[in-house]
């Protein structure tokens, strides 16, 4: 029976918690001053290399964009389309050892009209919004959700990607020596290096920048009445995803680009994965959360930010002062149940919390659902029940990742 005057001597083992004092784990030099997860302690520099190198090898790994390519960046203004942002400009910059060869464009997508911001409100978040866009050189566009009222049929439509190039190792680098050689004829009096430099400033400024066409009272009206006909706070979510999808897929055709670069993170890709099981959407697991999704034929969408987690987003951007602006939505400052995929955020954030390395696994899973050449199965409808019900009934997270584990291994072996 313990006492409560009983001592031990020190004979207790004591649990080491790792400790920001100690050596990087990279250069064993400098005094580490994060710890991303246990064991994996950075100073300042090894970090940002470790970052800047892992959006370099994900693109590089790949090689889905090719040597002059117009490429849009979807930027929200959130932390990790801010930093994927950051990571383009490192890229397309002189110093950079390896430089991108795209040509980069950005897009925003309004979308005060839908979560009832006022036009002030949206005007101002457009503005802080724009001194980010201008201080990066590229083409921009700023263009709000009541136009989707507006789109042709035609943006549902699989483009042709006939004009696609094929993604083998030959082809990929005889694209990059032609690139390099038509820049020397271009311009005859620069190197090499110069002449991928200068790549990051090929005619941008020509193109009149800023919002599109101005939107009405009357267009602000037909849209939150759209999203007052839909009763849940889950269909709105669905519905706000695919008509901000169908703008980005209009404006990319429309503008020329043939690459969108999303800045979804790990921590986002494993929401989505167990939001889309709970929808009954487990046929298009690896198209919704791979690296490259080419459904839509003639542009294809890339996450170059899918293997960064948010708590590593969160320091580099705090670290290095990269802008990010707060723009409220749908679901702010709503209730953990107030929507599956707000329920699912939840969810996985405190499993992320107390169980670092289970985003992770999910991830891994889904590389393997991506390499896989036979088709993937309809998830069966008692999977999607038994997902949604472990969220709703608020379990504990060892028994959900448990479960979690469980479905997965059902699901394999269904393949």
């Amino acid at each position: 029976m313990c006492q409560v005057d009983e001592e031990y001597n020190g004979q207790l083992e004591h649990r080491v918690t790792p400790r920001v004092s100690k050596k990087c784990v990279k250069c064993k030099e400098n005094t580490a001053v994060l710890i991303i997860r246990a064991g994996d302690a950075f100073c300042r520099g090894c970090f940002k290399e470790y970052f800047i190198h892992k959006f370099r090898a994900m693109l590089g790994k790949n090689r889905v964009i090719f040597p002059g390519e117009k490429v849009l960046l979807a930027v929200s203004g959130g932390p990790a389309s801010s930093s994927m942002l950051s990571q383009v400009q490192e890229g397309l910059s002189r110093d950079a050892p390896k430089k991108l060869r795209f040509v980069p464009g950005i897009i925003y997508i309004d979308e005060g009209g839908a979560s009832g911001q006022s036009m002030e409100e949206r005007e101002r978040a457009v503005a802080q919004l724009e001194s980010v866009f201008r201080a990066t050189n590229y083409h921009y566009h700023i263009v709000h959700l009541e136009q989707v009222l507006s789109l042709p049929s035609s943006v549902l439509d699989a483009g042709s990607s006939a004009t696609e190039k094929p993604q083998t190792g030959s082809s990929y680098k005889a694209a990059v020596d032609q690139f390099i050689q038509t820049k020397k004829n271009q311009h005859p009096d620069l190197s090499v290096e110069n002449a991928q430099s200068h790549l990051s400033s090929l005619s941008m400024h020509e193109v009149e920048n800023g919002v599109t066409s101005p939107i009405t009272p009357e267009h602000t009206q037909a849209l939150q009445k759209l999203f007052a006909s839909v009763r849940t706070l889950t269909a709105k979510e669905d519905l706000l995803h695919t008509l901000r999808q169908h703008l980005i897929l209009h404006t990319a055709r429309t503008q020329g680009y043939t690459k969108v670069m999303m800045g979804d993170s790990c921590s986002r890709l494993a929401i989505k994965l167990l939001s889309n099981i709970s929808l009954g959407r487990g046929a298009s697991l690896a198209t919704d959360t791979g690296f490259s999704d080419p459904r839509y034929g003639d542009v294809v969408i890339v996450r170059p930010m899918r293997d960064y987690s948010s708590k590593e987003i969160a320091y580099y951007n705090r670290m290095f002062d990269i802008p990010s602006v707060f723009i409220p939505g749908l679901d702010t400052k709503a209730q953990d149940k107030a929507s599956i995929q707000h329920l699912t955020e939840s969810f996985v954030t405190k499993l992320q919390t107390d169980f670092p390395s289970t985003v992770n696994t999910k991830e891994a899973f889904l590389l393997t659902l991506k390499n896989t050449k036979r088709k993937m199965p309809r998830v069966p409808a008692h999977l999607c029940e038994r997902a949604l019900g472990m969220l709703q009934g608020c379990m504990r997270t060892a028994d959900v990742a448990r479960a979690i584990n469980c479905n997965v291994r059902i699901v394999r072996r269904l393949r």
